[in-house]
């Protein structure tokens, strides 16, 4: 950390200063009347220097105000009442400040070419005098007097555009005590007009501009600080339009930026958000709509201020750098260039006095962004670089209802892009997010439906082609169906009655009339409804089969393989599943039970031993394991076999998450905040659970399967926010996403330490999983991205580990970082371990086994240093010799 030795550091700003290609950093000091200079180097910042400035410094920008190619800076002194001007010598370091009067209490500056001659003009918010003051430049670093223009009440933020298309620069003063902006149109020679006043929120704070909707006309937004939401203007040849965002109770908005976040051409806005610890990231589609906020979170009681944008790691992508006033550090989010952020780092910066505005720009020329801030109650601006830093991606959130608790996707507007459906429990209605095929959503659109929905399926019920929507409503003892326009829109819901707290819902066509037809697990009745569909989005009244006690999920499937849907029921208190065999006219045969683990939560279905019959996993709440039930393929299963998983398993699903063509299970552990995942031995078996650390209280794991799917978002959205019975539709169709699937997992789990520096044991245990899934490719992205990360790690276990598992990738990869094959082998007796271990791959695929790794492999690599033999049979292996020109090593036969 570097200390500036203020009291109140409020804004900062960057740029290169001494023209290394390494951004350096300015931070204002509120109450000492300094700034302090901090220039970047590759591993961090050199200790700042500190220059002085007037009384209260609350807000600094940067230009080059004399043409010499060196950036230089401006300051707002709020108490002295005028502006410090700090011209740059180009090698980090400036001149002494420069005063000029102003205003009643400046609080924001900006600058731009107000006169069209080429030279840099200063415009000043005089908050206490309700009026803005224009300083028009020389060239030559001096300012002529200010020329004041009035404004609204109490002007907070200042930003400069031109508005009308006329090539000369207008201004836009956000006006805190009057909820307005105030436009003044400029004339192109240093004069404006008159102010034209436009309604934005409450107390608006800050004001930038930008082309948001791509039709070359610039428009305005604002942050409402009192109505926690952001007003959009867009103009139509004039500023004639608005829109409002929100960004949340309490978030009491500070500062707004905009930039474009996820190199798509589309101008995005970022958000200070004081009240709620975070940052608001606005993405833009081009069209003056935004989606909902992504919220990067700064930490408990940081309370940001003021944010820049800029690229402060010198990778060509744009990062965040945020003043967090409450815990007096500057926070950096580093940006992946697709719309996602690292985790925020304060490393390195943190001061003994709050920060309060931010800055940026290449002060040194080093290609990288510094920073300048400010400070509350000190008299001066810091100045910092930054070094290349990087950490792991956070999720992206989209406000839905309250405490959803069921997801499903599906296209909703035929647009070839998945869609998400949320039941929102406790505000009886659910949340309709249409996807843009990238990951991302738009905002929420709010149906109504019955009181506490706790389930949400999807199916085309009135054959149009359109998807239509059915919510199991637990307290309204009914399901309600809501019909798809097909652009993304449902019609009003149609309620049908059905048992007692009914708690799931599946759809399935249950008479082979290729209708739709719905299946409700009934929790307070202790059965389920089964509604026959009509074809046309209406249904027949219920048909009730009993089941056991407090049943909670249900599924269907064709367990006895004659075409026909089955149903199989968990019933949380009876320690049962339920198997209800269909007739394929829409009736069921009485159910047959079978025992299985302590409140049974969920059961999901899959061929685990490759028999093609299907077989059962339960998730077993009480007891703390999951069941797994093999199928005879005639309806009837075996006897249970159980696994221990972690505390209070809630949710569960079934894929092949390492690529061996065997089903394995992942499981979300409520009370122990971790998934555990059990892989299959492709016999019905499963290897010992292996457990990894998640959020808070997981409560599902499962996503509907395609292409255009964003999978880690859909995964960590449902682990963050604790979504209820996720819907898991058809996997075994989408053989094609089963590496997307793993990806997303594997990525989620990385995710998981929350420090930006991974210590060896981390990293071994990151290494184990990447193993256990096969996947290289997250080896070499996400794990071990620097040389010196192979230098760190004894890697002979996990070689030997590779070797044995005839994992040829992993074998090539740790040979190609130089790991030495004298320590591992020194000595016959090792050998002799990896050729004679009991592998499952050795004793059933001699053919591709670990003889052509040997040969094809590691045999070139080390030439004649020694060289082994070995003949495979099905029954064991025999060694035929062991030559070696090292003494140390003695020959066996």
């Amino acid at each position: 950390m570097y200390s500036t030795g203020s009291y109140s550091s409020i804004f900062f700003a960057t740029g290169d200063l001494n023209k290394d290609s390494r951004l350096d950093i300015v931070v204002v000091n509120n109450d000492t009347g300094s700034i302090d200079i901090l220039l970047g180097r590759y591993g961090g910042f050199q200790n700042q220097t500190t220059y002085s400035v007037g009384s209260d410094p609350y807000f600094v920008a940067v230009g080059d105000f004399n043409n010499d190619t060196r950036l230089d800076i401006v300051v707002a002194n709020y108490r002295s009442h005028d502006v410090s001007v700090l011209l740059g010598y180009g090698n980090g370091s400036f001149a002494e400040q420069t005063r000029y009067s102003v205003g009643s209490s400046p609080y924001s500056v900006a600058v731009g070419d107000f006169n069209n001659d080429t030279r840099l003009d200063i415009v000043v918010v005089n908050s206490w005098s309700n009026d803005v003051g224009v300083l028009l430049g020389y060239g030559n670093g001096s300012f002529a007097e200010e020329t004041r223009y009035s404004v609204g009440s109490r002007p907070y933020s200042v930003a400069v555009g031109d508005f009308n298309n006329d090539t000369r620069l207008d201004i836009v003063v956000a006006n805190y005590d009057s909820d307005n902006v105030s436009v003044l149109l400029g004339h192109g020679n240093g004069s404006f007009a008159e102010q034209i006043k436009y309604s934005a929120g409450l107390y608006p704070s800050s004001v930038a501009v930008g082309d948001f909707n791509n039709d070359t006309r610039l428009d305005i937004v604002v942050t409402n600080y009192e109505s926690n939401n952001v007003s959009f203007l867009l103009q139509y040849g004039a500023i004639e339009y608005e829109m409002t965002y929100a960004s949340g109770g309490g978030s009491n908005l500070q500062c707004i930026v905009i930039g474009n976040m996820n190199n798509d051409t589309n101008v995005d806005i970022v958000l200070a958000n004081y009240g709620t610890n975070n940052v608001g990231v606005l993405y833009g589609y081009g069209n003056g709509n935004f989606e909902d906020p992504m919220m990067l979170s700064t930490g408990s009681n940081s309370r940001p201020t003021s944010i820049a944008i800029d690229d402060f790691n010198g990778d060509s992508v744009v990062d965040i750098a945020v003043v967090n006033y409450g815990t007096k550090q500057i926070g950096m989010m580093l940006g992946y260039g697709n719309g996602t952020f690292t985790n925020q780092t304060s490393e390195g910066i943190s001061f003994n006095s709050r920060p309060l505005v931010v800055a940026s720009g290449d002060f040194n020329n080093d290609k990288r962004s510094e920073i300048a801030i400010t400070y509350d109650g000190r008299d001066n601006v810091d100045i910092f670089a930054t070094s290349k830093r990087g950490s792991f991606v956070k999720q992206t959130r989209y406000s839905v209802g309250s405490s959803p608790r069921s997801v499903a996707v599906g296209d909703f507007n035929n647009d070839t892009r998945l869609d998400i459906v949320v039941a929102n429990y406790d505000s009886k209605d659910v949340s309709v997010l249409l996807g843009y095929g990238n990951g991302s959503f738009g905002e929420r659109t709010r149906y109504s439906v019955g009181y506490v929905p706790s389930s949400v399926a999807v199916g085309d019920f009135n054959n149009d082609t359109h998807l239509d929507i059915v919510v199991a409503n637990s307290l309204s003892n009914n399901v309600s169906v809501l019909l798809g326009h097909g652009n993304g829109s449902f019609a009003e819901q149609t309620r049908y009655s059905v048992g007692s707290d009914p708690y799931f819902v599946a759809v399935g066509d249950f008479n082979n009339d290729s209708r739709l037809d719905i299946v409700v697990a009934n929790y307070g009745s202790n059965n389920v409804s089964v509604l026959l569909g009509y074809g046309n989005g209406s249904f027949a009244e219920e048909t009730r089969y009993s089941v056991g006690y407090v049943p909670y999920s249900v599924a269907v499937d064709d367990f006895n393989n004659d075409t026909r849907l089955d149903i199989i029921v968990a019933n949380s208190r009876g320690n049962i599943v339920s198997v209800l065999l269909g007739y394929g006219n829409g009736s069921f045969a009485e159910q047959i039970r079978y025992l299985v683990g302590s409140d049974p939560y969920f059961v999901a279905v899959g061929d685990f031993n490759n028999d093609t019959r299907l077989d059962i996993v339960v998730a077993n709440y009480r007891s703390d394991d999951v069941s797994v039930l093999l199928g005879y393929g005639n309806g009837s299963f075996a006897e249970q076999t159980r696994y221990l998983v972690g505390s209070s398993p809630y949710s569960l699903a079934v894929g092949d998450f390492n690529n061996d063509t065997r089903l394995d299970i992942v499981v979300t552990n409520y009370d122990s905040n971790d998934v555990s995942i059990l892989l299959g031995y492709g016999n019905g078996s499963f290897a010992e659970q292996t457990r990894y650390l998640v959020g808070s209280s997981p409560s599902s794991v499962a996503v509907d399967i395609d292409k255009e799917m964003n999978y880690f978002e859909l995964i960590y959205e449902c682990i963050e926010k604790q979504m209820i019975l996720l819907n898991f539709i058809d996997f075994k169709v989408h053989s094609h996403v089963e590496r997307d699937i793993d990806l997303a997992i594997l990525q989620a789990l990385l995710n998981a330490p929350n420090s930006t520096e991974i210590n060896v044991e981390q990293k071994l245990e990151q290494l184990n999983l990447a193993l256990e899934w096969n996947r290289v490719d997250i080896v070499k992205s996400l794990i071990m991205k620097e040389n010196r990360d192979w230098i760190k790690i004894n890697l002979n276990d996990l070689f030997f580990k590779v070797v044995i598992r005839n994992q040829r990738s992993f074998v090539q990869l740790f040979l190609n970082h130089d790991f030495s094959l004298n320590d591992l082998f020194k000595n016959t007796d090792q050998l002799r371990k990896l050729y004679g271990n009991e592998n499952y791959i050795l004793r059933h695929n001699f053919n591709d086994s670990l003889q052509s790794i040997y040969k094809d492999i590691i045999q070139p690599l080390i030439e004649t240093f020694f060289e082994v033999d070995a003949v495979f049979y099905s029954d064991g292996i025999s060694y035929n010799h062991d030559r070696h020109t090292d003494n140390n090593i003695q020959s066996e036969g």
